[in-house]
């Protein structure tokens, strides 16, 4: 048989695989600028053009490309100019990580005039998690964002980001955007059970599958205990977790893993293991599991750092301040309510997967494994990769490439454990990817929360107690319960100026796929519960609930209490909650959205604010190493990754305006364990406050060597010495910075900085949201009317990328608080392991959030600067609910707010309300 396809205007004859896609045939060749996102024709990340017409490439056979003309991403570009489109895409910077942004480029890029008049119609195919898709809007409308300042003028400029020509042209290198050779694959198998004893494991007819090269089972792995989870310190979560177990606690764990030539060599070995299970009993929900009776998930001893096994509590605070019962009989008025949060997937659209191979060390010029992986964290990967199969530092790099979103969830060492494993046994290089569905049910979510709310306050609205009863669910093992859990009931409690206050949480075990870390790390879903009991407490009171908040919440210099413990090195090192507050007074005064309304729809307003610290707790740690390099120009050298939270940009500026150059003159190497000694990790929005701080120290370092040796080069006073773009200007005498190199390499001296952050002492962020709904009685729909958020940044060091963070956390806890869930059937087993039944915001589900940030400059942060990635998520929930509370009078106690429920509470209210009229 003959096959001729054209893609890129090259001509191949290469004949597809049974069955094989256009996705994986062009990848097969070279073109990594179509991704992988679902392989379900449901995101659009593989989008392509054949003769012209977009198509999802997962789903479209390869064989019916014959004859065809392809286009990808990077085929837009023309005789080395970039396509329109490509061109708008930068210069509105529509993008944050990029990893859906060849698939938008490739179906707008397509577009005529009559579907640009739609683009809720026309971009219904293509998903993002990132930008919350304002961003790209401004791309195809041909809006221009970006900057160009002069020397030294970066910081607090919208520059773009330095990949960003690399990710509209489809040669940014994502994690397996690579080629290695000999490259083996890796499938798992999964358990079908929520809790099984493994009585026996047969994989002699797995073993005989052509191409097969090896079977793992827990026979195989090293019999120790650890955590998925990755902090700084590894004692922060229980060690409960092994490589491969003899006992299943969730539907989905894996089993065995298998090691072949091919994925389909690798997934058809799966399917011949024969396992027989003990079927265990199990328990799905975290009340039950703390009953005497329950099944024991984690029998385990004090080593494991496990709460109370013996009744599945992962981790427990308990405390009190003053006296609760004392205030609550001072209040005149007392609610109490209990709220409940949903599971929700990261659907990050890069899934979780790494690539570890062999390679030399070039410092000791022995061998190593390098593990290339998409993690939030290499460094604290390599730490725990190097305890578990006893490897020195040395034998283990890690590096992660531009990672496709991150969310928290890849805070985690999913994938790495185990390729390792095999790469060790077959001295191999090895691949594990994560399938779309592996996702949802053997990757991690966001917590589920029971929170229950007690708060009591005098008729002049003055607060007398505060209590708390939060229990998580985390699963079935404990990466990151139980420091989710503390941080729940912190900042959540703390903003709040109560005398008497009261907390007891609980993070508990079950036979449900595990919980982990998310954006917001528990506060989201606490602060759902308390803004909505503040915000109802002041309606049953009669005071406006924005006076209700001003009048209190802490204000500067108070200190932040919480009965869970005081963090002593957390200090309100700037303050902008009033002026967030004050974000929301001017929208209520000047509003006019109600007119928008359909005629008889219900119309409400709601606002909700939240606090969070700008780092974790215990220390979070980075060095950076900035040094001139031999042409003039600059190199940074930093551990954080980069995966749409937009550090690289800002680390660059803060060098650009330390050292008096621009950044196109700086280059950075980042994300690998290679670079610099360590770095704790990209979670926290540690990016900015923390490595961003350490590249500052650097380079102010290097700023001072820098004048300090052309001052003896020129025997000029070091006074009048003064950097410029790329020389020293020593008092009327240019000085190139190529020769200043060359110097100071004769004189056996190198001119680099060195800079290290500690994440020590912390301040604190403030945020607030408001809308204004209107919901359709008779369907249940709501439509979001107006969005305005004020987010207290402290120095923006880059507007546009800052508004983008807002914009995107704001979406992402739209999808939450609207309609995204993963959902658990009674038998443990995740029902919603696909986008088509797991609903992400879509660029028509999503307003406009106008963003307005506040006038501040922080104390601590880096000129000023403070964390903005997680904190906008937070106030979204309890906001929503709290206008739709103003819009139908009913108080909506757990998320998300389907429509189908919206509906049924508004019948059923008015239903009662006829029944009391008689």
């Amino acid at each position: 048989m003959s096959f001729e396809i054209r893609v890129n205007n090259q001509d191949f004859d290469a004949e597809p695989r049974p069955g094989q896609c256009l996705r994986t045939y062009l990848r097969d060749r070279g073109w990594f600028g179509v991704k992988k996102g679902c392989d379900a024709g449901d995101c659009g990340a593989c989008t392509v053009q054949v003769d012209g017409r977009p198509v999802h490439s997962c789903i479209y056979p390869a064989r019916r490309a014959e004859g065809r003309s392809v286009t990808t991403v990077e085929g837009l570009a023309k005789d080395g100019e970039l396509h329109p489109m490509q061109q708008r895409f930068l210069d509105a910077q529509g993008f944050q990580c990029g990893f859906c942004t060849a698939g938008f480029l490739m179906t707008t890029s397509a577009l005529d005039q009559e579907q640009l008049t739609d683009l809720p119609r026309a971009l219904k195919g293509n998903l993002c998690r990132c930008t919350g898709y304002r961003a790209i809007e401004d791309a195809v409308r041909g809006v221009k964002h970006t900057e160009r300042p002069c020397a030294g003028q970066a910081v607090g400029r919208s520059l773009g980001a330095p990949a960003g020509p690399q990710v509209v042209t489809g040669t940014a290198r994502y994690t397996f955007d690579v080629e290695v050779e000999g490259l083996l694959h890796m499938k798992l198998l999964r358990s079908p059970h929520p809790h099984a004893r493994i009585r026996s494991i047969d994989t002699s007819r797995a073993a005989r599958v052509p191409g097969v090269h090896l079977v793992l089972t827990h026979h195989d792995a090293p019999d120790r205990l650890y955590s998925s989870a990755r902090h700084e310190h590894p004692t922060e979560d229980p060690d409960d977790t092994r490589v491969l177990d003899d006992v299943v606690r969730f539907a989905g764990q894996r089993v065995a893993a298998v090691v072949a030539d091919s994925e389909g060599a690798a997934e058809e070995a799966c399917r011949q293991i024969d396992v027989e299970y003990e079927v265990l009993p199990f328990v799905l929900d975290p009340e039950a599991a703390m009953a005497p009776g329950a099944p024991v998930l984690h029998p385990k001893g004090p080593e494991s750092r496990i709460a109370r096994p013996e009744n599945n509590v992962c981790g427990e605070v308990h405390g009190e301040l003053g006296s609760v019962e004392q205030g609550f009989a001072e209040a005149d008025l007392v609610y109490e309510e209990t709220f409940r949060t949903q599971r929700v997937q990261h659907a990050s659209l890069e899934t979780h997967g790494c690539v570890a191979w062999f390679e030399e060390n070039e410092e000791t010029g022995e061998e190593r494994i390098a593990v290339r992986s998409s993690t939030q964290v290499p460094f604290l990967t390599r730490r725990a990769l190097c305890a578990l199969y006893d490897l020195p530092p040395e034998k283990v790099r890690v590096v992660a490439g531009r990672v496709g979103g991150g969310f928290g969830g890849k805070q985690e060492m999913l994938t790495e454990d185990i390729v390792v494993l095999a790469a060790l046994r077959l001295h191999r290089p090895v691949k594990l990817e994560f399938t779309r569905a592996e996702q949802f049910y053997g990757a991690t979510t966001r917590h589920p929360f029971t929170i229950t709310v007690k708060v009591g306050a005098r008729r002049d609205g003055v607060l007398t107690a505060l209590r708390f009863r939060v229990v998580s669910n985390t699963g079935a093992y404990g990466n990151h319960g139980p420091a989710v859990m503390f941080h729940s009931v912190g900042e959540s409690m703390g903003v709040y100026r109560v005398p008497n206050k009261k907390v007891d949480a609980y993070s508990v075990y079950t036979n449900c796929v595990p919980a982990g870390a998310f954006r917001g790390y528990g506060l989201g879903q606490v602060t759902f519960a308390v803004e909505s009991a503040m915000d109802e407490l002041a309606r049953r009171l009669g005071v406006d609930p924005l006076v209700f908040r001003e009048r209190n919440t802490i204000g500067p210099g108070e200190h932040m209490l919480s009965p869970g413990g005081e963090e002593e090195d957390l200090h309100i090192a700037s303050y902008g909650l009033d002026q967030c507050l004050q974000v929301v007074r001017r929208a209520l005064a000047e509003d006019r959205s109600a007119e928008l309304a359909p005629e008889g729809w219900l119309v409400g307003q709601g606002f909700a604010m939240s606090m969070i610290a700008t780092g974790p707790p215990g220390g979070h740690f980075a060095d950076a190493t900035v040094k001139l390099l031999e042409d003039g120009g600059y190199d940074i050298a930093v551990g954080t990754a980069e995966f749409g939270n937009g550090t690289t940009t800002v680390h660059k500026q803060i060098t650009a305006g330390a050292l008096g150059t621009t950044v196109d003159r700086i280059a950075i190497r980042q994300s690998d364990t290679d670079v610099v000694g360590h770095d704790t990790g990209a979670f926290g929005s540690a990016g900015t406050v923390v490595a961003g701080k350490a590249v500052m120290k650097a380079a102010n370092a290097l700023a001072e060597q820098l004048l300090t040796f052309a001052a003896e080069y020129t025997r000029t006073p070091r006074s009048l010495l003064r950097l410029t773009a790329d020389a020293v200007d020593c008092d009327g005498r240019t000085v190139a910075l190529k020769e200043l190199f060359e110097a100071a390499q004769s004189r056996g001296v190198e001119l680099a900085g060195i800079g290290h952050w500690g994440g020590s002492p912390r301040s604190v962020a403030f945020n607030s949201q408001w809308f204004r709904l209107a919901v359709d009685p008779g369907t249940g729909e709501i439509r979001i009317l107006r969005s305005v958020h004020g987010a207290d940044a402290g120095k923006v060091m880059n507007p546009l990328q800052c508004r983008g963070q807002v914009e995107g956390g704001v979406a992402q806890a739209l999808g939450a608080t609207l309609f995204e869930q993963v959902l658990v059937d009674e038998a443990g087993q995740v029902t919603t392991a696909a986008f088509r039944r797991y609903r992400l915001p879509a660029f028509a589900d999503v307003p406009r959030t106008e963003v307005h940030f506040m006038e501040t400059s922080d104390a601590i942060g880096p000129l000023g600067a403070k964390s903005m990635s997680e904190s906008p998520f937070n106030p979204v929930a309890p906001a929503f609910a709290n206008a739709l509370r103003d819009a139908t009078g009913i108080r909506f106690t757990e998320a998300p707010f389907l429509r189908d429920k919206v509906w049924q509470a508004i019948a059923e209210h008015r239903a009662g309300v006829r029944a009391e009229r008689g």
